[in-house]
């Protein structure tokens, strides 16, 4: 008799049953729908995880790379002094002479072969010194215009008016000036994502003219180019407030930085408008900056539940005119485009006291790094400033003469800044040496 038991070591496996001929036996595996959704759920962590780093690596190049612009504009800034044995101006140019009151004086600046009114920038004078030496060839010659209506003019050298619009008609019958419409990596932060139009050349960096605002802004007093604005009384203004260490249409030296270029701010970084009603990028009108509380005159019109931007119901310095926002034209002279100012600390909303930009305006310095912004000093190092910086006393009074401002414990040129460290380091020569880290 044959016994039924089988011993388990002869039991074949069912890896071995699926090799027996004339057996299929299918063996199923995976994942169930539990684990499936785990594994799903993981990665989504991971990848939540992940994606604020990736974003904060490439703001920190963007950042290095905004900081290596700022160092090669304080080269340039070195070399153009080491060159000439003085700053290249702020507000210069060729035939500065501007007779407001003729129509005809206005026009010759716009068309062919023009002239630009004495409004460059500083920028212009530094291009071949932070390898733009092609670009000012162009601008340092006689430039011809190769396409368009406008084909054939040829414009002088240095150029006509940068503050001239895309829309005038000017630029159809004259031709575009193709070097003020050219961006300019070196001038350019890749943090602000503006871009084109309406800008004719965006830049995101400009000179500092102190922390005065009196005298200072745009084509109004041209105190030395021999307009009839100059005036003694215009140019004793001038002095007693323009205590950056860019003043308009001087040609300062690094010897008049008294306080030492350590402690004087020469360059600043500003963002550019994206037509967003930025706070920053784009002014309030009509409001008394100059008296003792004026610089926090356009806090009201923030709006509460966004504070980087205006209300909508806020009237905005030239809203009917996009071209005149900030940074959007490198070659022009006038704040709003290439200068700062220490009074307000950075990102700060610009506050203007007339309705056009070459009147007196508040243009603190701005941009899209987390909490803060660099600047440049005089010695050539960058630096860090954080929007928290002391700023003094905001209820204060700018110094002016006391006609302007009405605060007679500032109407003495040289009196030292009411807006604290910030205040101090705008100014050139008004014997405030900053001895600690800022």
């Amino acid at each position: 008799m044959f016994s039924m038991y089988c011993p388990a070591a002869l039991v074949p496996s069912p890896a071995t049953i699926d090799r027996i001929p004339g057996r299929e036996v299918k063996v199923r595996r995976g994942f169930t729908l539990v684990e499936l959704l785990v594994v799903i759920a993981i990665i989504g962590v991971l990848v939540g995880l992940l994606l604020p780093a990736v974003q904060a690596a490439r703001e920190a190049a963007r950042r290095m790379s905004c900081s290596n612009n700022v160092k090669q504009l304080g080269l340039a800034v070195h070399n153009y002094h080491s060159t000439y044995n003085q700053l290249p101006r702020q507000l210069g140019g060729t035939n500065g002479y501007f007779d407001k009151g003729s129509s005809g004086g206005n026009n010759l600046r716009r068309y062919a072969p023009g002239n630009n009114g004495g409004e460059l920038s500083a920028l212009v004078a530094l291009t071949p010194f932070f390898e733009q030496q092609a670009l000012w060839e162009q601008i340092s010659n006689p430039y011809q215009v190769s396409e368009g209506t406008g084909a054939g003019n040829v414009y002088q050298p240095m150029g006509p008016w940068p503050n001239r619009t895309l829309i005038e008609s000017v630029n159809a019958a004259s031709g575009l000036y193709d070097p003020w419409i050219t961006n300019i990596p070196t001038l350019r932060c890749p943090s602000d994502p503006g871009i084109g139009l309406p800008g004719q050349g965006r830049s995101n960096y400009g000179i500092c003219m102190g922390d005065s605002i009196d005298q200072t802004i745009g084509n109004l007093y041209h105190p030395y180019n021999g307009s009839f604005y100059a005036s003694s009384t215009t140019i004793s203004k001038n002095q007693a407030s323009t205590r950056g260490m860019w003043q308009p249409e001087i040609d300062n030296k690094f010897r008049d930085m008294m306080d030492g270029l350590s402690n004087t701010i020469a360059m600043g970084e500003f963002v550019t408008d994206n037509g967003d009603n930025d706070k920053r990028t784009a002014g309030v009108k009509g409001v008394s900056v100059k008296l003792a509380g004026g610089v926090r005159g356009c806090e009201s019109y923030v709006d509460a539940n966004r504070p980087r931007f205006w209300a909508n119901t806020t009237s905005i310095l030239n809203s009917g005119n996009v071209e005149w926002r900030r940074g959007l034209r490198w070659a022009s002279g006038y704040a709003i485009f290439s200068g700062i100012f220490t009074i307000l600390p950075p990102n700060r909303e610009i506050c203007y006291a007339t309705g056009y930009v070459q009147g007196d305006g508040i243009l603190p310095p701005s941009s899209n790094h987390q909490g803060g912004c660099h600047v440049l000093m005089g010695d050539g190092a960058v630096r860090f400033i954080t929007d928290s910086i002391d700023s003094g006393d905001q209820s204060r009074a700018m110094v002016a003469l006391s006609s302007v401002n009405g605060d007679a414990t500032l109407s003495v040129p040289g009196a030292a800044s009411p807006f604290g460290v910030w205040g101090a380091l705008g100014t050139r020569s008004a014997r405030e040496v900053i001895s600690t880290d800022f």
